[in-house]
């Protein structure tokens, strides 16, 4: 039996970015899905994407009531609304391989969880580099960041198993600290080590940028409090082992802006591998 999966997308001036977005919804070997795509600008999408031949029934639009409220408070909009079973997530500015649906409704049928290796490119689509490929694996709590090093806006999820709400007042670090609340009641996740999701790569998105950077880590450092508190009632070997994660990764944002000097373009995540695999901070 097909499953309906409800995919968000939240839509900030995305008028250059979602029709690719859009289109790669639309090329999915799984065609049981609806696509709400939430305009946190006053946008009319729906108006948008019949000019560009991209319409399709499947999709709904919703608002986020304001201008610019953040890509959480639009989620949560959707995740308010909708009634589906599974749901998935894409932001406006990347995109799905043609199989990624049909791949993470499979595994959802034993998993309440599906991640997926990702597909790191640059903003013409370029291959910049890999994320999480490898075997297909089941990860704890613990195991999931040292596998998913970046970007946790990949996931797929049993609504009947696992439900959460995006944290509005967190500047970064959203999709990790919603992925928590998730493992609060999901115990494992399935991860696919085939690239399914296009991660791409936007300037103002990456850790190079002094305010970026700082939203980073503060948010870091938040999750981490939340962490040592028992606010996700994980166990003790998932708290330690995310925590691991997150003080290498603290470590590696105080260092990334004389790496990048010294190696224009480096990527954030080629700076914090080798740091994970050696355990130094």
């Amino acid at each position: 039996m097909r499953k309906t999966v409800a995919i968000i997308t939240p839509a900030y001036k995305a008028q250059v970015t979602l029709p690719a977005t859009v289109r790669s919804v639309l090329e999915q070997s799984h065609g049981d899905w609806q696509h709400w795509i939430i305009a946190d600008d006053g946008a009319d999408y729906a108006g948008f994407l019949a000019e560009q031949g991209l319409a399709d029934p499947r999709q709904v639009f919703l608002s986020s009531g304001g201008m610019g409220l953040g890509a959480s408070r639009a989620r949560n909009v959707a995740l308010d609304r909708l009634e589906t079973q599974y749901a998935a997530i894409l932001d406006a500015d990347d995109r799905l391989k043609p199989q990624k649906l049909e791949r993470a409704v499979a595994a959802l049928a034993e998993y309440g969880i599906v991640t997926t290796a990702l597909d790191v490119m640059d903003m013409d689509f370029s291959h910049l580099r890999h994320v999480g490929a490898g075997p297909d694996r089941v990860l704890s709590p613990g195991e999931h960041k040292r596998v998913n090093i970046s970007m946790d806006s990949m996931i797929a999820w049993d609504r009947s198993r696992g439900d959460g709400r995006y944290d509005p007042g967190m500047s970064n670090m959203t999709d990790l600290e919603f992925l928590l609340q998730l493992y609060r009641t999901i115990p494992q996740s399935c991860h696919l080590g085939t690239p399914l999701h296009d991660y791409v790569k936007r300037d103002g998105s990456m850790s190079n940028g002094k305010d970026v950077a700082a939203g980073m880590i503060a948010s870091k450092r938040e999750i981490l409090r939340r962490l040592g508190s028992g606010y996700y009632g994980l166990a003790p070997e998932d708290v330690a082992g995310l925590a691991g994660f997150l003080t290498i990764s603290l470590a590696a944002e105080a260092t990334y802006g004389a790496a990048l000097a010294a190696k224009p373009g480096l990527l954030f995540e080629d700076h914090l591998e080798p740091m994970l695999a050696s355990g130094r901070v």
